[in-house]
């Protein structure tokens, strides 16, 4: 009769070692894990992109020649719109708390935003001057949503819009 309390002390004993190595072990993987960054996503329509950030140190200042190599990355992520399409521009808290500003082509576009969503015609990001004073419109903008904190950049985030 002892022998088999003892063989299933001997099995519960294992059974919660093997348990406490799995759960260490999952603490570890978790530490190992790079919290992920904020998000910036597009809307037109019922059609939508996402991404992470291009250039981004968890709220830290990065270098202004750092902001403009990002700004001027090829996006990997694009969105297609068409004539007078309504595009909504959404950011997480986290960029929203200290304001964003939105680039196109590398050129800041407007002042800065602290609301975590903005909606804008899509029209307005396709029109240009031409070089003889009149107006052509783009096929395609690369958009960089930029977070600010007064004079310092913390991320860029980067889609191209394309002209349907």
């Amino acid at each position: 009769m002892t022998s088999m309390l003892s063989g299933g002390r001997g099995r519960r004993a294992a059974r919660t070692a093997v348990a406490a190595g799995a759960v260490t072990l999952g603490l570890v993987a978790l530490s190992a894990c790079e919290k992920p960054t904020p998000r910036a996503t597009m809307v037109a329509g019922s059609t939508s992109v996402s991404t992470e950030a291009a250039c981004y140190d968890h709220g830290k200042k990065l270098s202004e020649k750092r902001i403009a190599d990002c700004t001027k990355q090829k996006p990997t992520r694009s969105l297609t719109v068409g004539e007078g399409d309504m595009l909504r521009l959404g950011v997480d808290p986290e960029i929203a708390e200290t304001g964003w500003v939105l680039f196109l082509n590398g050129q800041q576009a407007i002042e800065p935003i602290t609301k975590t969503y903005r909606s804008f015609p899509s029209d307005a990001f396709f029109s240009r001057q031409d070089p003889m004073g009149g107006q052509e419109q783009a096929s395609s903008v690369n958009v960089s949503i930029v977070q600010v904190d007064g004079d310092n950049y913390k991320g860029v985030w980067n889609i191209e819009l394309k002209n349907n």
